[in-house]
């Protein structure tokens, strides 16, 4: 069984969103969301890996309180950058696409009517026939089937009964099918999975092999728990999803990704009446000061009210500051938030030695294209 050594070390956690984060009930748990921050305030890196087309990312990643970092969808067909400041929310890192003449005129051939989707990217999907609710993430537009088999696509959804009889059939033609029930098969370009696609985000974060953790629940979540140094399944997961898995946590009712998110954490900030904003700062310090001893700093700046903005903990690394995690808790708040919950976090700020003792937060050096209006804090472990 393969397991990551113990520790604080930066980790990528990889996470399916409909099964794993995201139930039946398109509920999203607020335990989950709260998870998620912590686990991101303690340094790590959070990505979803999803089959959903990009449309279907966005949606899910704005209600798991997700806005920055890399995101994985179209089962590896797309690697996006997540960016609040940008006027779509994502910047596209990449687009692996293929021609799409030949499986789809295949596939009809196998399956004569066969319902047909080739994704158009950040907007919905062209379709020959339209698909019922729930089918596809984003609007349709009915296009004739001459024009979909046209160009490049990153991904082609085909519907029909017991169509994922014919995936080895279509698998000859050199691209990569990946089956979803018995009536659903997706395609993509050849050697595209959720593994190829977080293996390069991998690099490029700089993460090292063994501090890769994946959950998720379906047959196209194989390949990324066996990328995973930690693998885990959901316990609803078919068996070959848990046999592929090194361990399987609850079921998408029992929340099983709560716990697994929470191993990530550090202790101290796990601490039973902690705060949101308390508990991301206590994780954000702690792992902080185990990954780099030395200068650790709450960094906040403005916007165009007096609430803060944004909030980050930056170290000293190499002569030179630089941002260790968010505090997602710290938008929407005040500099006073702040104080308080560093109190409240066991943490220690310098302060005047009379009077209303008011916390010495200083005034970052400005630079071209930096944030207005920012300011830091110094931490310490009381």
């Amino acid at each position: 069984m393969k397991k990551p050594p113990a520790g604080t070390a930066t980790h990528l956690i990889a996470l399916d969103i409909d099964g794993t984060l995201i139930g039946r009930d398109d509920r999203v748990p607020p335990e989950t969301v709260q998870a998620l921050e912590l686990v991101r305030a303690s340094g790590h890196h959070v990505v979803l890996a999803t089959g959903r087309s990009l449309v279907g990312l966005l949606a899910a990643a704005r209600r798991l309180g997700l806005a920055e970092g890399s995101a994985v969808c179209s089962n590896g067909a797309l690697t996006v950058r997540l960016d609040r400041d940008t006027p779509s929310g994502y910047v596209v890192e990449e687009a692996r696409t293929f021609s799409p003449g030949l499986v789809i005129h295949q596939a009809n051939r196998l399956s004569p009517g066969i319902d047909v989707a080739v994704e158009d990217v950040g907007w919905g999907w062209r379709v020959n026939h339209e698909f019922g609710p729930g089918l596809l993430n984003g609007p349709q537009k009915l296009t004739p089937l001459e024009d979909l088999v046209a160009g490049q696509a990153s991904r082609v959804a085909l519907h029909a009964n017991q169509v994922a009889d014919h995936a080895d059939a279509l698998r000859h033609l050199e691209i990569t099918v990946t089956p979803a029930g018995h009536s659903w098969l997706d395609v993509t370009a050849p050697r595209t999975s959720k593994a190829t696609a977080l293996e390069q985000i991998r690099r490029l974060l700089g993460v090292a092999p063994e501090h890769t953790v994946a959950v998720g629940d379906g047959l196209n979540d194989i390949n990324m728990l066996g990328w995973a140094a930690r693998g885990v399944a959901m316990g609803h997961a078919p068996d070959a999803v848990r046999e592929a898995a090194d361990e399987t946590t609850g079921t998408i009712a029992d929340n099983g990704a709560l716990p697994i998110l929470l191993s990530l954490v550090p202790v101290p900030a796990r601490r039973p009446g902690l705060s949101q904003l308390g508990a991301q700062l206590a994780a954000a310090a702690h792992t902080a000061a185990e990954r780099a001893p030395g200068p650790v700093v709450v960094r906040v700046w403005h916007g165009s009210s007096p609430d803060l903005a944004g909030c980050e903990v930056h170290t000293l690394r190499a002569g030179r500051w630089v941002r260790h995690a968010p505090i997602p808790a710290g938008r929407a708040s005040t500099m006073r938030d702040v104080e308080r919950a560093a109190r409240e976090a066991g943490l220690t700020y310098p302060r005047g030695e009379e009077g209303r003792r008011r916390a010495h937060w200083r005034t970052t050096a400005l630079r071209p294209g930096a944030r207005p209006a920012q300011f830091e804090l110094p931490l310490t472990y009381a």
